[in-house]
């Protein structure tokens, strides 16, 4: 009985230490970035002026927070669509009958973008991306006899760019993670799907991708999430930080732009709030539809 009797005090006082440490850095900053949302604050009086929901009224009627809005959504189909496919189909390649020659080695390769810093893949993609002769792409084209293309100065162009790049440093690690997933799938599996004349698609449609739907779940969640921010490689890529002409901004730029060049914390902190649940909303709605029943194996 004492043993038992001590058990929840031996949690309270497990828990005690990392609850306070969420409540203070987590919760804490979140309730502030609330209140702030609700005032004129601009950094600097000590007493901000309570504003109500004026923040957001001009919000509803703000083109550059639409704009950045728009560019939101376009990543949210685009980034996590073409990263899994991309990556579902080399892990697939890496793994169906007990993969290829080297499979580590390119898995490695896949993976290297992704512990890449971001100022990093920002330098390499601006000699990508050059918009005369001596860029990457424009040097290839003009081999052909194509014209130099403004891949980041062009605004039908630079947000595609910019998502290309993010795919890239993306897809290597969605590559490892379905590949592990893979892996624990039990060959025989596979093996009886081939016995009864199943063909490489059909097998990764009827036996691979069901078996998988959770990891690939989390994964087009994890994307999501990621296509609502884009904050440092827009900042380290686009010219002019989101152009050109608001061609490529996104909210986290706008956030820092309202904040730290116009000082208007109040308003910026209402944009924040907006991407918050925004984010939520989509973490919400995309577990709930991506749902099915469980396959075990």
């Amino acid at each position: 009985m004492s043993a038992a009797r001590g058990r929840p005090r031996f949690i309270v006082g497990f828990l005690a230490a990392p609850i306070a440490l969420y409540l203070v850095f987590v919760i804490g900053p979140y309730g502030q970035a609330f209140y702030i949302a609700m005032t004129n604050w601009r950094g600097l009086s000590a007493s901000p002026t309570w504003a109500g929901f004026d923040n957001f009224t001009r919000l509803l009627g703000d083109d550059v927070f639409w704009k950045a809005v728009g560019h939101h959504l376009v990543l949210l189909l685009a980034l996590p669509l073409i990263t899994l496919t991309l990556a579902l189909f080399f892990a697939f390649l890496l793994n169906v009958s007990g993969g290829v020659r080297g499979s580590t080695f390119y898995k490695v390769v896949l993976f290297l973008p992704q512990v890449l810093a971001v100022a990093v893949v920002g330098v390499l993609f601006q000699a990508v991306y050059r918009p005369d002769g001596s860029g990457v792409l424009n040097g290839l084209l003009s081999v052909v006899g194509v014209d130099p293309v403004g891949w980041l100065t062009e605004p039908n162009l630079a947000l595609w760019s910019i998502i290309g790049v993010m795919v890239w440093q993306a897809v290597g690690f969605y590559v490892v993670l379905f590949s592990a997933g893979m892996a624990a799938i039990p060959k025989e599996l596979h093996e009886a799907a081939e016995l009864d004349g199943c063909g490489r698609v059909r097998m990764f449609f009827s036996v691979t991708l069901p078996l998988l739907w959770d990891t690939v779940q989390v994964a087009w969640v994890y994307l999501g999430i990621a296509a609502f921010d884009g904050f440092a490689i827009v900042a380290v890529l686009s010219v002019d930080r989101g152009g050109p002409d608001g061609a490529t901004t996104v909210l986290p730029l706008e956030i820092w732009r309202t904040a730290f060049s116009f000082s208007k914390f109040g308003y910026a902190s209402a944009m924040g709030v907006a991407l918050f649940f925004l984010t939520i909303t989509f973490a919400a709605l995309a577990l709930r539809v991506t749902r099915r029943e469980r396959v075990e194996f």
